[in-house]
């Protein structure tokens, strides 16, 4: 029997941000309320039969700790509540153990705690009154406290992690032999399976032509794999409009469009991703991925792969979980294109209603509508789901480089209300595969099915079915917890590394087939993987997380972090050591048996042996699934569709009499589809990887108005990828096929800037969110494809995959709430050059660069469906369109033609907000003014300056105005000249003209706060309030930042000895570290031999490190950091025998030197090989080998979130051997992290250190000076501390990521003259390293 143990720790003193955001939240709802105190409990699942022994006691206690602190866990709670106090406690549901569970239970394992199985973390609050508090009050501080969705109250400590009522095995049949239909009926009620009457009709008569009942489980399976969300149908059925069959399915004209554009795609419309033709790039790669292994040198045509989808009904149940198994599900979909592909980086958008952001009031947000109790309200996902998706991106290692955010809620003339209720979350993904592993293997007798990642739980059961409901809130609200879903990506972190070590193995790739689980679970993965062969599967052979689970949760859970494999039997013992130098689990769960059946075997109670022999009674064990596979997926009968047209019914726009361009702009740049999008941003990885050459931020203060995203298919290329999103939804409601052009057309004039090999060589994902089953919205979507395919036809693009989310729409109170019609264009092309990107921040070349605007649809000046009639709570009759396609082509060719010749200084695409908007977007970026006169004789102002019509504005320097106009207007396109660029900084006027009348006249720094102002309103809700508002300050005022190289700095040069031995370096990674390939690129280029050496090899005794003169920590989220900044990874250290001493007797060489980088920084400092007392020898462990009390620990950013920044830092002079000759250097790098505030043990410590030189590097302000200043200093350190170094030098700890920032390329942005630098200097920091190691032997 276990037994939960209790460890309460009380705050430490850095919890500012997150208490601080609590505290406001409590004190708005409970102005009664006098004081809060909190604790942390962790509840620990202690299986062994005697309790933990003082040894066992004393690591649990080290674990849930502060290191710094001695005395600050106890096994009674720290909170004494008095009669007028409350005492709360709140912490997740039990129905599945957690992600921060599953990592505490890995770090415990490592440490040799084996009695651990289960802990979870619950939040105590003590809140005080000076009444004993009513029940009523109780509730409103419960609601405040927790989310309803995915946590729970607990009115006493958690006795028992056991959920007390197992759910009923649910082994029996349906009787449709018996009761026909109904009873088919009764079970679609009781399961939730959203079968609708075709398909009730349809499985009835099938069954009873079959002569047998489905069991339960195969009901639920059919109901999964041909659901809406599964098989399209409505894509892919008979539509009638109007009384008229469409001649082809929506799914065929699709296809169409492959017929007008270069076939340069190796795959299209597959299950997963769809790829193009690449290039032949060199990249490095382990030798031998089942041991550690030298990094080697290779070469190989390397294809572009691409994949986007949406989850818009989990984040609409729980807006944080829903986002993370959203971006998790679309990972998995670039990890299993063909036989397995290199995970790039990930793009974001969100769509949800009103915001009504707690007083700041949007003039146009209608504050009487009402909201359903089932949905999170708008705020909360545009919060909580981009912090899901950047928190999963961020701790698996996918940058986001570019995305979308539009909000909406308004009344029709009709009187119909529309708003997202049910949002779109949206998420694509970029990604490379080696040509050899495009095509997956079909399945053969003998093979091996195999589950690798995560164990099964009781997640997301019927979600494929419950997203297909037409209108989300008709089903049991129950069903909606079964929604709520989990993501953990460390888990898909390690599930990644055991797929890329297949892909990169030397002898080829194990993998026969791949498949992601997704919609369905293990029922449709496995069907989709032995299809057409047939396979066997028993339920005794998954890896449970809870051993409560019947046979039909282990077949259709939805449960994330899990893909499966074919493999053939003589490949298994390279799959089993990969796995387990990786610590994720494989299942062999069954065998291809070449019958085409699936057939479920519950062999639970008698295991059947991997021979096919059991060991127990004769009678077989059950199989609650045995289905033909060709009955299940294959051809169905197509569903027919009978749809009308709806017109809408318009107005004209009625504007305000008198309404100034000023205050248009009062409202329009505050609208959050047009104003900043700082909030996203700022807090998600933009540089993990080291392959992004373009992402979202641009120009001297990070702008986030980037247009294109870039990455490079290796990090020693220029070739890569770009991709560019375009999405018109607000159109929609006017006239969808206007709103399908607009989105196409959108997606091109932003990836018009990334030069690609060919217009015709660009392909599209189209993702498209429609109520597609409610009356005139079927039409409304038919005709929105009808006219995306001709206009692709006459762009000479096409769609190669895409997915459909047909049920937009959500109950409230009686009425029908439909989001509009969204399509959703994801254009990707290959990048031959990835460093002739050019960005919208304007560079005024020699002080003035001058404006150029190339309109698309000349003349027209249309402002239906624009921000400003949004912002005025109207639609308009008129929507801007592409008339003439013709009209791109050309200019995408002449804009194309001149980034390749390195013309454009600047560009800029004419989208939402108008011309007006591009223009100043432009500015903002540039922090620079503008004066503009545009010419457009006889046209009302606003309709110049807001109509959205698309176009180009770019900046050219002087010399080269005359050739440029030239260029387009020799291709029969307008080319108009607006004015120029002004003088620099956050002062310089903004001068906007129309046929010659002044209509602006404005600081630029004072019109981009107004653009900046919703994002920082959000900022707000996310981040500590008065580190936002330094930021917003700072905005006002800064002109940027000033890098410098001292005249002494080296020249960068790789010194290679003849014949010398090349010096060794580990590029030692843990659970969860994610920066391993960017740094060892750094060392290579430096000439070291790099290796590849994991913790689990040194735990293991794998390798040593004696042949090895460097060891680089890498940065990442060892075990997610749940018990703090790479304490999982300490712990590791300091209580594995071998992996402890072989750390010990590498720091004790006098030869060796190490960095440790963001995570490996933090590793560095709680291991005392940085930051202990300088004057004497510390940090050494013990004899016991218990670790050391730090003397410097990295806690929580100030800001209380991630933060992800270009930011600058100073070299300091200090005995750091790797930043030799760098000293007086002020620099730009990557910072991304979450807790890199450097707290010391005595204020003593950290003077005794700054005075021996021992914190060699700073953040620093825009005059290169250490600064505190947020964001600057993007975790607060005090004194501006970035980095720290060993008295002897040898040992370097840094919060920031030189490794990312080593190649030109790698820099988000690069002023005169180090915008011509060949060389990065942040490669000196590697080349000092080598250097020191051959004075050395010498």
């Amino acid at each position: 029997m276990s037994l939960v143990l209790h460890f309460f720790v009380r705050p430490s003193g850095h919890e500012g941000a997150a208490s601080g955001h609590t505290r406001r939240k409590l004190q708005g709802k409970l102005p009664e309320l006098q004081d809060i105190k909190t604790e942390l409990c962790y509840n620990v699942n202690w299986s062994a039969k005697s309790l933990p022994s003082t040894e066992e006691m004393k690591k649990l206690k080290w674990l849930f700790g502060c290191p710094l602190l001695l005395d600050d866990v106890a096994q009674e709670s720290w909170l004494l509540p008095s009669s007028t106090d409350l005492l709360l406690e709140v912490g997740p549901r039990l129905n599945f153990s957690t992600p921060t569970s599953t990592n505490i239970v890995s770090i415990c394992c490592a440490v040799g705690l084996k009695a651990v199985d289960r802990v979870e973390t619950t939040r105590r609050y003590l809140l005080s009154f000076v009444q004993p508090p009513s029940a009523e009050m109780e509730a409103i501080a419960l609601s405040a406290l927790h989310d309803r969705m995915t946590e729970q109250h607990f009115s006493r400590p958690i006795q028992s992690f056991s959920l007390g009522s197992v759910p009923a095995p649910l082994n029996g049949s349906i009787d449709i032999l018996t009761e026909g239909r109904p009873a088919l009926e009764k079970a679609n009620q009781e399961l939730g399976l959203a079968l609708d009457s075709w398909d009730l009709d349809f499985y009835t008569k099938r069954f009873q032509e079959l002569q047998r009942n489905p069991s339960t489980v195969e009901a639920f399976d059919l109901a999964q794999s041909n659901s809406e969300h599964s098989r399209h149908w409505f894509f892919k059925g008979r539509l009638h409009v109007d009384g008229q069959e469409l001649a082809h399915s929506l799914f065929e004209s699709i296809i169409s469009t492959q017929a007008t554009s270069n076939p340069n795609n190796v795959l299209k419309f597959c299950d997963n991703s769809s790829a193009i033709q690449g290039k032949k790039v060199r990249f490095l790669q382990p030798q031998d991925p089942t041991q550690p292994s030298c990094f080697r040198q290779q070469q190989g045509l390397r294809h572009v792969v691409f994949t986007a989808e949406t989850h818009n009904f989990p984040t609409g149940v729980a807006p944080f979980s829903g986002a993370t198994t959203g971006t998790g599900g679309r990972i998995r979909d670039v990890q299993c294109t063909g036989c397995g592909a290199h995970v790039v980086a990930g793009t974001a958008g969100y769509c949800f209603g009103n915001l009504h952001i707690p007083g700041y009031s949007l003039p146009w947000e209608d504050t009487s509508f009402q909201y359903p109790q089932n949905f999170a309200r708008p705020l909360e996902v545009a919060i909580e789901a981009s912090n899901g998706a950047s928190d999963y991106g961020n701790k698996f290692g996918e940058p986001v480089l570019a995305g979308f955010a539009r909000s909406l809620g308004l009344q029709l003339p009709d009187g119909q209300r529309r708003e997202w209720i049910k949002p779109i979350m949206f998420s694509g993904g970029i990604g490379s595969m080696e040509a050899e592993h495009v095509n997956k293997e079909a399945p053969e007798l003998g093979m091996n099915v195999v589950k690798v990642g995560g164990p099964v739980y009781r997640i997301g059961v019927g979600g494929g079915a419950a997203s297909s409901v037409q209108v989300q809130g008709d089903n049991a609200s129950n069903l909606d917890f079964g929604a709520v879903q989990r993501g953990d990506p460390e888990m898909e972190q390690k599930m990644n590394r055991v797929i890329r070590a297949c892909v990169e193995a030397p002898q080829g790739n194990p993998i026969c087939s791949l498949h992601d689980q997704g919609a369905g679970g293990n029922g449709n993965v496995l069907k989709e993987l032995s299809d057409p062969a047939g396979a066997i599967i028993y339920t005794s052979r998954f890896q449970l997380g809870d051993p409560t689970l019947n046979a039909l949760e282990i077949w259709g859970a939805e449960y994330q972090e899990s893909n499966a494999l074919l493999l053939r039997s003589s490949d298994q013992d390279f799959l089993d050591r990969v796995s387990a130098r990786e610590r994720c689990p494989a299942s062999y769960v069954g065998t291809i048996t070449g019958d085409k059946r699936i057939v479920l075997v519950d062999d639970r109670e008698c295991a059947v042996g991997r021979n096919g022999q059991g060991d127990g009674p004769l009678t077989p064990p059950p199989t609650p699934v045995d289905l033909e596979l060709e009955w299940v997926l294959g051809k169905m009968p197509r569903k027919e569709f009978f749809l009308q047209r709806n017109p809408p019914v318009l107005q004209p726009l009625t504007l305000p009499p008198g309404l100034s361009v000023r205050q248009a702009l009062e409202r329009v740049l505050r609208l959050p589809a047009v104003a900043s999008k700082r909030y996203l941003t700022n807090k998600v990885d933009r540089s993990v990887g080291g392959l992004v050459a373009q992402q979202q931020c641009v120009g001297p203060l990070q702008t986030p108005l980037a247009d294109v995203a870039v990455v490079a298919l290796s990090h020693q290329e220029l070739v890569g990828a770009a991709t560019a999103l375009g999405e018109q939804p607000v159109k929609s409601l006017l006239d969808p096929k206007v709103a399908a052009r607009l989105a196409v057309t959108e997606a091109l004039t932003n990836l018009v800037f990334a030069l690609v090999t060919d217009l015709r060589d660009v392909k599209c994902s189209g993702n498209w969110m429609w109520a597609a089953k409610l009356p005139g919205e079927g039409a409304a979507l038919a005709d929105a494809c009808e006219a995306m395919v001709a206009v692709m036809a006459a762009l000479g693009v096409a769609v190669d995959g895409g997915k459909d989310s047909l049920s937009m729409a959500a109950r409230v109170g009686s009425e029908t709430v439909r989001a509009p019609g969204s399509l959703v264009i994801s254009a990707y092309a290959v990048c031959p050059d990835i460093t002739a990107t050019v960005t919208p921040d304007l560079k005024h070349p020699g002080g003035r660069g001058h404006l150029l605007y190339v309109p698309l649809s000349p003349g027209q000046h249309r402002l239906g469906g624009t921000a400003l009639a949004q912002c005025f709570s109207q639609l308009g009759n008129q929507p801007p369109d592409l008339d003439l396609p013709e009209n791109l082509v050309r200019a995408f060719s002449i804009t194309q033609g001149l980034l390749r010749d390195r013309v454009l200084c600047s560009g800029h695409d004419v989208s939402d907000g108008g011309l007006i908007t591009c223009l100043l977007e432009m500015a903002f970026a540039g922090n620079c003014g503008i004066e503009v006169d545009v010419p457009a004789p006889g046209v009302d102002v606003l309709s110049v300056l807001f109509a959205e019509e698309p176009g180009l504005v770019l900046e050219v320097q002087e010399s080269d105005v005359a050739q440029v106009l030239k260029h387009y207007r020799d291709a029969g396109l307008q080319c108009l000249e607006l004015g120029q660029t002004g003088a620099s900084g956050p002062h310089s006027m903004v001068q906007l003209s129309v046929n010659g009348t002044k209509i602006l006249e404005e600081p630029v720094g004072q019109l981009r706060a107004l653009w900046e102002e919703t994002s920082f309103q959000l900022d707000r809700l996310q981040a500590e309030p008065h580190c936002v508002a330094e930021e917003e300050r700072g905005l006002r005022e800064r002109t940027g930042p000033g890098y410098y190289l001292p005249p002494t700095f080296p020249k960068a040069s790789v010194p290679r000895e003849p014949g010398g031995p090349t010096p060794r370096v580990a590029i030692l990674r843990e659970e969860g570290s994610n920066g391993d390939r960017e740094m060892a690129d750094a060392f290579h280029l430096a000439g070291f031999e790099v290796w590849d050496v994991t913790m689990q090899d040194l735990c293991s005794g794998a390798i040593g490190l004696d042949t090895f003169r460097g060891v680089a920590f890498v940065g990442g989220f060892s075990y997610a950091d749940v018990l703090g900044s790479a304490k999982g990874w300490a712990a590791a250290v300091a209580f594995n025998p071998k992996a402890g001493a072989e750390l010990r007797r590498f720091r004790k060489r006098p030869d060796t030197f190490s960095l440790g980088v963001c995570n490996g920084c933090q590793l560095l400092a709680l291991l005392g090989w940085v930051g202990g007392n300088p004057s004497e020898e510390t940090g050494q462990t013990s004899q016991d080998s218990w670790p050391a009390q730090p003397g410097l620990l990295l806690r929580h950013n100030l800001s209380g979130r991630y933060e992800s920044r270009w930011a600058s830092v100073r070299v300091g002079s200090g005995p750091a051997l790797m930043l030799r000759g760098m000293e007086g250097a002020v620099l730009p790098v990557w910072s991304a992290h979450g807790e890199g505030y450097m707290a010391f043990s005595s204020p003593e410590l950290r003077t005794q250190m700054e005075a021996q030189g021992l914190t060699p590097l700073h953040w620093a302000d825009d005059d290169g000076n250490p600064t505190e200043k947020y964001p600057q200093n993007p975790n607060g350190s005090p004194g501006g501390l970035a980095g720290v170094c060993s008295p002897d030098g040898r040992h370097l700890a840094l919060m920031p990521h030189p490794e990312r920032a080593v190649r030109p390329w790698q820099w988000a942005w690069s002023p005169a003259p180090f915008d011509t630098q060949t060389t990065s200097p942040w490669l000196q920091l590697f080349i000092n390293a080598r250097n020191w190691i051959q004075e050395g032997s010498c």
